[in-house]
């Protein structure tokens, strides 16, 4: 056991921060950004994120039918999509499906809108079904850490509606985790707050899970010896990751 203390700074940053309307993004620290793929260098992603996506799209067999739309963005872009989009659409649909500038994962570098391969792809809304290769990436989504974002039926929590072509990366246990429990983002720490969780990873591996609150200075955290992961939630805590191996 490892002993840890950390500012409360670091409850707005890592792979699991809450970013919505009621939670902005709270710090603009650099992002280890790299494009996702040889044929899109424009689009990029956060270094692990670009992995496990490419890692899932081959698994599936995607790489032809399946492209990436938008990844990272600037604060600067952003809010020229929420403009462009306000004057072309409107307020109401501008609301439902662009996110206020400083509000938007994009801006993580976590999240990503993907879509199936056509002559023209609509950049705010592209076409990704449930069924054929993009229902097959969406199954295997989860066992690469990534989770639908914006599903139906979860609209009063995160304020947006029903986006079955953004994909926000969260890291393998906690996507297993969300996915079993019929879980979005808004939900998960407190779900974590119930008690630990564990979750089996392939090759025998596993996948321990809590959440600490964050203390107003500074936060004490006791870890277990090992691989572990801290990430702050951007609403007033920490979930903490811990991997081993099944006994």
């Amino acid at each position: 056991m490892r002993i840890v203390h950390l500012p409360k700074a670091r409850s707005a940053t890592g792979p699991l921060v809450l970013v919505d309307r009621q939670h902005p993004l709270q710090t603009s620290a650099p992002i280890d950004l790299i494009a996702v793929d040889s044929y899109h260098p424009d689009i990029l992603l956060d270094r692990q994120a670009a992995r496990a996506l490419a890692a899932c799209i081959q698994e599936v067999g995607g790489n032809r039918e399946i492209v990436p739309v938008s990844g990272w963005r600037s604060q600067a872009e952003q809010q020229r999509i929420w403009d462009d989009t306000l004057a072309a659409d409107g307020a109401s649909f501008t609301e439902k499906y662009v996110a206020l500038p400083g509000c938007s994962e994009h801006q993580t570098g976590l999240a990503i809108d993907l879509g199936r391969t056509a002559g023209k792809i609509d950049f705010i809304r592209p076409a990704f079904p449930y069924d054929g290769i993009c229902g097959a990436f969406r199954k295997a989504a989860a066992a690469y850490g990534f989770i639908e974002r914006y599903q139906r039926g979860k609209e009063p929590l995160t304020g947006i509606a029903p986006e079955p072509w953004h994909f926000r990366y969260v890291g393998t246990p906690h996507a297993m985790l969300m996915e079993a429990n019929g879980l979005c983002l808004e939900e998960y720490a407190g779900f974590l707050q119930q008690g630990p969780c564990s979750c089996p990873l392939p090759g025998g591996r596993l996948a321990q899970v809590f959440y600490v609150p964050c203390e107003e200075d500074e936060t004490e955290i006791q870890l277990p010896d090992g691989c572990c992961q801290i990430s702050g939630d951007n609403a007033g805590g920490f979930i903490v990751t811990a991997w081993g191996y099944l006994e």
